[in-house]
């Protein structure tokens, strides 16, 4: 492994040329603002990165709709990226014209296959290479904008592959379902380039499917064929400013506060024993330890919430994150480029809605092309999921234990909650139970190492994994209850 890393990086002096797009200056002022607010370097590019958008959103917006749209579409997210990953933005541009090389030249019942392997491929290597050099370590890379990559590319070999299928008169279940999505060609080279590269999504996401980034970048989205609005359109001023102050917002609850009761140790935590497995801590009763672990949680969730509502905003500047309008020309609404419901994710009072609310346009490509193609396979939809995350041990141990949650929440549903129906008190014990369960479940995807994994988990003496356990035994032995009739 370590030789053919060294492979790699002997082709450094070949593709640093090409990494031109950001001024020195430009890195030499970033670095001593860095310095002298006590941020990393790295850290203080993607928080910049993502606020620049907004400019470059605005003038997204006044040009004209065509090609020009995507010229700069693509060389602005180049911008971005070289100005996070440096050099590693090559990355993006191999994988890139690879897959796009694939979808012209093989059949579309081979490219909806190849595509995503050699997506899923090129991204496993790169979460690889990451633990291999620097295990354990947070340090920016380019394998954060290609996982956003491969959903992108995943997608748009199956819309190829669905528009093919569809227009031959095919009736399959799955591709019928996500006919508003399909492809009756490939893009021009430029259009696929602009969409990959889109500077609005490639460093957070969303990342939606190619027909919401053409249909706002040729103007469909808006106008019809003769050039009249498709009805009345709404103004973007509101969508685009109150996802961009939830995101300030949720930014300065994480510095602030989230400063207090941190996951991981602030001063190493790459190498020190994590803060819930500080001796403070460990020598606090049971529920002390808990409530600190979901506080922990909690608050680290707040980055998460910064990244994706600021995304959200900047994508809706441009009408990327309009849905458009409806047959009677009302419009629909702004969620194309919505990734995260904070309220809904919070108050959730079963894990289907909790997971519907979390990362949601990852959650519709795991539904659109893995579920509903695997003939509804749970193992397979959370194995990808995990696989798609990387390879650390933590990750594994949650998405092991989220189908042993959701086989307990629907014989919940389906023998406990009819006895209730919409009693308010059972909508906030189940909300509890949620997060309750959710926090202890999720803990292990902050640790990632195993050892520090399990030692959080015995540290809460596995009461998620026995309490799931033995709730299923039992409810699984009560008797349904008959439907009301009509």
């Amino acid at each position: 492994i370590g030789q053919a890393i060294a492979a790699v990086y002997s082709l450094k002096p070949l593709i640093e040329p090409t990494c031109f797009m950001v001024p020195e200056f430009v890195r030499t002022a970033v670095q001593g603002l860095a310095d002298s607010i006590g941020f990393d370097v790295e850290t203080l590019n993607m928080t910049l990165g993502l606020f620049l958008a907004y400019p470059l959103g605005l003038v997204m917006q006044v040009m004209p709709y065509g090609k020009v749209r995507h010229i700069f579409s693509f060389l602005l997210g180049a911008f971005l990226l070289q100005f996070i990953v440096g050099v590693q933005w090559i990355h993006h541009v191999a994988s890139s014209l690879v897959a796009y090389a694939m979808l012209a030249m093989m059949p579309r019942s081979v490219s909806k296959n190849a595509v995503p392997v050699f997506a899923m491929l090129y991204m496993t290597a790169g979460h690889l290479h990451r633990q291999f050099i620097n295990y354990l370590g947070w340090d920016m890379d380019f394998t954060g904008s290609q996982m956003v990559l491969t959903i992108k590319l995943y997608s748009l070999a199956y819309n190829l592959y669905d528009g093919e299928h569809l227009a031959a008169g095919g009736t399959d279940r799955a591709s019928s379902r996500c006919k508003h999505l399909a492809l009756d060609k490939l893009p021009g080279l430029i259009e696929y380039l602009g969409y990959t590269f889109c500077f609005a999504n490639i460093i957070a996401g969303p990342a939606y499917e190619y027909k919401y980034y053409a249909d706002a970048c040729d103007g469909s989205l808006l106008y019809d064929k003769a050039g009249k609005p498709k009805g009345k359109i709404p103004s973007n001023v509101w969508p685009t400013v109150a996802p961009l102050l939830q995101s300030i917002l949720h930014l300065g609850i994480f510095v602030v506060v989230g400063s207090k009761f941190p996951v991981l140790d602030p001063d190493d935590p790459q190498r020190n024993i994590p803060a819930f497995l500080s001796e403070k801590i460990l020598a606090q009763p049971w529920v002390m330890r808990y409530g600190y672990c979901w506080l922990g949680l909690f608050f680290s969730r707040q980055k998460y919430y910064f990244a994706w509502k600021n995304a959200e905003g900047s994508n809706n500047l441009w009408y990327a994150g309009f849905e458009g309008f409806d047959d009677k020309g009302d419009a629909k609404g702004w969620d194309i480029a919505s990734n995260i419901d904070v309220l809904k994710f919070e108050t959730a009072p079963n894990l289907k809605k909790l997971t519907g609310a979390w990362n949601k346009k990852t959650a519709n490509w795991l539904g659109r092309y893995v579920y509903t193609r695997t003939g509804g396979s749970l193992v397979a939809t959370y194995g990808l999921s995990a696989f798609w995350h990387g390879f650390y041990p933590g990750y594994y141990m949650f998405f092991l234990t989220v189908p042993l949650i959701t086989a307990c929440e629907r014989i919940g549903r389906k023998k406990i909650s009819p006895h209730f129906g919409d009693s308010m008190v059972y909508r906030v014990l189940c909300m509890v139970v949620t997060t309750v369960v959710v926090s202890y479940a999720i803990a292990p995807f902050q640790m990632l190492a195993f050892e520090w994994s399990l030692a959080v988990l015995k540290n809460h003496y596995f009461f998620g994994h026995i309490v799931c356990i033995i709730f299923y035994a039992v409810v699984s032995q009560m008797k349904t209850p008959k439907k009301k009739e009509a």
